[in-house]
């Protein structure tokens, strides 16, 4: 039930600064909540709360089932507090640095209820009382005055429906310049303030007046556009597509925006090239990105190519180890060492990982130093574990270093003043590496350091902008190994052998005959459903002799469908790990987290601390916790308000109730998400869907995710259909080109 609060803020049990999460109590100063109690909790987002403030809540009325009677904080306005009381209240609470309780006081003894009056405009009364000297008096007004500042602007802002977290990130980058730069432009802030969009700076516009052609209007709509299609893939976008998309999204006329992009390119805010479909559009740094790895990539090839013969060094690895090498591995391990920058290329079975062992025996043969990363924490644990060489993540081997204090923006501590020092770097999944963070990573490598790219060119691209891996591929500028021969072992298995058909576009033997890769039909989202959750909890743990929540996943094409992430996670878990009064639960959003539920990290987080505990003992931490690492919920403490998460490699991780939209459950995955990672078993559901995800390329993503057994729940109708659809989405990239072009120079 909806309930207006109004009162004194009496005391404020958390506040935590970053997310603006509160937790505090006041005392009725009228309004019309009808909780029997003395004072009201109230929780929510606030971007700062201080004892003593008049505080006038509307908000929901809850019963938790812990804490009791609380109000849900929808929206909150603050005055400042009137009766001697209240003002001594806020500052002693040390809403006003250099004033502490006593202090407080002293000043309310003297004053009264004119005590922020005085400090606010005749501070020089102050020194009356005893400790505060006039530079302690002027340094106490200022402080009250930001005070001042901050309550103007965040009850500003919350009229144009601006919430605390965000209200409180504005302020802090304009202080007390923000009400002026909403009211000139409010464009300004979704290009200042991450998280603040054109469609939330456009709505600030309206109501303040800005004229709809307004040039700051028209200039942050391309700055739009032009980021929604990099979060699509597109590197950049051709300039009449540009247009027409801003003109649609701004209803105004195309002439108005093509006179903004030429000022725009003038004053360096995106950067106009030729390409293919005439002229192309970037933001500028993405111009400058991809200019830089095609410049560099080049460079790195050039200056290290070698001559030497290491025939005879491969041989006698291949006599150490026992093997002999197909004539394609033999020649990816000696191009590595005669080559400045290097890629190999295979798909499931063909030996990548035998490539890049032998690599390692030779450079350590050699005397040199290696250094072996990938870009997802399950992708580089996948490479320690085959190599039994050391692997971080890309981020990691970077250093991750942040640009502001609220962790939103960052960059590398390694550069090209600060190189990685390593004779040879490995990347392994390639393919999932997009243009800003191959520009990262190009930044760090130092000349005569070899760079050695292995990846599977036919999965599905980069979440991010680019298509890295397959036009450094198509450029024909850069050496490249591709390794086709399946072998021995790799042939006996149904899901590497139907991979391959699948990759070449033929169909996969759906006839069962396997004891790895299953086709088993049903028609009806209801059907294919039910048969997951038996599938998954009862039939494929006994096959396999595994567990549920370790060793199977079900991968889907979709978030938002019957047969999507949401969906299917909600029915997996009520399966898997029903409600028990045993079992601590936790709601964040729609989503219920609950102990023994499978979960996954779903951002990466540099500063998240992990432990890993024996007997009681930490026996190793550190921080940084991956996109893709996956994890059980241990334990849920209601009353510290955490949740404990044991990861694969049994880090233990403490996650905030403020965290938890770095988490999601993980019974079921996308294809997209599953990329880097690698299962005993996988399950999809492939009864149909659009066109764009139902496609070749994700079906041999998911499929090849799977190392002991596929099964494919569905119509054999949509799998052929995936197969024949091997129409990729066009990103609009031009690194081909430009590697090309500096190749000819």
């Amino acid at each position: 039930m909806e309930r207006v609060v109004e009162g004194i803020v009496e005391r404020v049990s958390c506040h935590l600064e970053e997310s603006g999460f509160s937790v505090f109590e006041i005392a009725e100063d009228g309004g019309n909540i009808s909780l029997d109690c003395d004072t009201v909790t109230c929780v929510g987002v606030v971007p700062e709360i201080n004892v003593g403030e008049s505080v006038h809540i509307y908000g929901t009325e809850v019963v938790h089932p812990t804490y009791g009677p609380q109000i849900k904080i929808i929206s909150m306005t603050k005055t400042e507090p009137k009766s001697e009381r209240a003002i001594e209240l806020y500052l002693a609470s040390g809403a006003v640095k250099g004033i502490g309780k006593t202090l407080a006081k002293r000043i309310i003894k003297e004053f009264g209820v004119d005590t922020l009056k005085v400090i606010d405009s005749s501070p020089d009364e102050l020194v009356r009382i005893k400790g505060i000297s006039p530079k302690k008096a002027e340094q106490i007004s200022l402080a009250y005055h930001e005070q001042a500042d901050l309550r103007n602007a965040l009850l500003f802002l919350a009229e144009y429906g601006i919430s605390a977290n965000y209200a409180l990130r504005i302020y802090k980058k304009y202080k007390s310049r923000t009400l002026d730069v909403v009211r000139s432009n409010p464009y300004a802030i979704a290009e200042d303030v991450f998280g603040i969009g054109f469609k939330i700076a456009d709505n600030i516009a309206e109501k303040v007046g800005i004229s709809k052609s307004s040039p700051y209007r028209i200039k942050a709509a391309v700055r739009y556009v032009l980021n929604e299609a990099a979060a699509n893939g597109d590197v950049y976008l051709p300039v009449e597509l540009l247009t027409e998309r801003t003109a649609a999204l701004l209803a105004l006329e195309p002439e108005l925006i093509a006179n903004e992009l030429v000022d725009m390119h003038v004053k360096g805010s995106i950067w106009i090239d030729k390409s293919p479909e005439g002229q192309a559009v970037y933001l500028n740094y993405f111009y400058r990105a991809e200019t830089y790895v095609a410049k560099k990539l080049i460079e790195l090839s050039d200056t290290l190519k070698v001559k030497k013969n290491y025939d005879a060094k491969v041989s006698a690895i291949e006599a150490r180890q026992g093997m002999d090498f197909a004539s394609e591995q033999r020649e990816a391990v000696i191009a590595a060492m005669q080559n400045g920058v290097l890629v190999i290329t295979g798909g499931p079975g063909t030996g990548k990982t035998t490539v890049i062992n032998a690599i390692l025996a030779l450079a350590e043969a050699e005397g040199k130093e290696v250094e072996l990363a990938a870009p997802t924490g399950r992708a580089a644990k996948r490479m320690e574990e085959a190599t039994g060489h050391s692997a971080q993540t890309i981020h990691r081997l970077l250093g991750i270093k942040f640009l502001d204090e609220d962790k939103l923006r960052q960059s590398f501590e390694k550069d090209e003043d600060n190189p990685i020092e390593a004779d040879i770097i490995i990347i392994d999944e390639s393919s999932m590496v997009d243009i800003m963070l191959m520009n990262s990573l190009l930044n760090a490598v130092a000349d005569g350091t070899r760079l050695i790219l292995v990846g599977d060119a036919d999965q599905l691209p980069s979440v991010g902008a680019g298509n890295v891996l397959k036009d450094i591929i198509a450029s024909d500028c850069i050496k490249v190994v591709r390794l086709t021969e399946i072998f021995r072992q790799a042939r006996q298995s149904a899901i590497v052998t139907n991979a391959h058909k699948i990759n070449k576009g033929e169909y996969p033997d759906l006839e069962n005959k396997h004891s790895d890769f299953f086709m088993i039909n049903r028609n009806s989202v209801e059907s294919v459903t039910q048969l997951l959750v038996e599938l998954v909890a009862q039939r494929l743990p006994k096959y396999l002799n595994c567990t549920a929540q370790k060793g199977i996943q079900v991968l889907t094409p979709m978030r938002k469908s019957p047969l999507g992430v949401a969906a299917l996670n909600e029915v997996l878990q009520k399966a898997l790990n029903p409600p028990h009064r045993n079992k601590n639960e936790h709601e964040h959003g729609s989503v219920v987290f609950r102990e023994g539920d499978k979960v996954m990290q779903i951002k990466n987080d540099y500063e998240l601390q992990w432990k890993v505990v024996s007997n009681g003992k930490i026996i190793d931490e550190g921080v940084g916790m991956y996109n893709g690492d996956e994890g059980i919920i241990n334990y849920i403490d209601k009353e510290e308000k955490f949740i404990e998460v044991i990861f694969d490699d049994n880090k233990v991780v403490h996650y905030d109730f403020t965290q938890l939209d770095k988490l999601e459950l993980s019974y079921a995955v996308t294809v997209h998400k599953s990329q880097g990672s690698e299962y005993k078993a996988v399950v999809m559901p492939l009864l149909g869907g659009p066109d764009m995800l139902m496609s070749r390329n994700l079906l041999y993503t998911g499929l090849t995710r799977a190392k002991e057994l596929a099964v494919i729940v569905g119509l054999p109708v949509c799998v052929r259909k995936m197969v024949d659809n091997n129409k990729e989405v066009n990103r609009y990239t031009q690194l081909k080109q430009k590697l090309v072009a500096f190749n000819e120079l």
